[in-house]
């Protein structure tokens, strides 16, 4: 049987008012947003950097606007942690499929945030991408 502790020290570690009203919002906000289907599309990267996630580790985050057909100006959303080598490693990997003429290698998180904004300022309106 879990302990009542457990649960008593994640209603002090999380903000539990806040998380209700997020909660409201939740199924009002389904509609906005028409899901975009399994495909292939081509995109243009709008925006790439290094951020916080919701649970306070590094991630990196790339938002994606697909340039024509049924689904043009929707968004496509990458999100990768980056608190592990294999996470680092698909980062890694995202960013060398960019061709942005940049070499990526983690070093530390500065270096890589400034990395990450340095190859987005190179491929911004340069070059656009296929992504399935």
């Amino acid at each position: 049987m879990v302990s009542k502790n457990i649960f008593e020290k994640f209603d002090k570690e999380f903000d539990i008012q806040g998380l209700k009203e997020d909660l409201k919002n939740v199924g009002a906000a389904e509609g906005q947003f028409k899901e975009v289907p399994f495909g292939v599309y081509e995109v243009k990267i709008e925006k790439m950097e290094l951020v916080e996630s919701k649970t306070g580790k590094p991630m990196l985050t790339c938002w994606m606007r697909i340039l024509n057909g049924e689904h043009q100006n929707s968004m496509l959303f990458m999100n990768q942690v980056l608190s592990t080598a294999y996470g680092i490693h698909t980062a890694n990997e995202f960013l060398r499929s960019l061709d942005s003429g940049i070499e990526v290698e983690f070093e530390s998180f500065s270096q890589y945030n400034d990395l990450i904004l340095d190859i987005h300022e190179a491929i911004d309106g340069n070059l656009e991408y296929a992504v399935e």
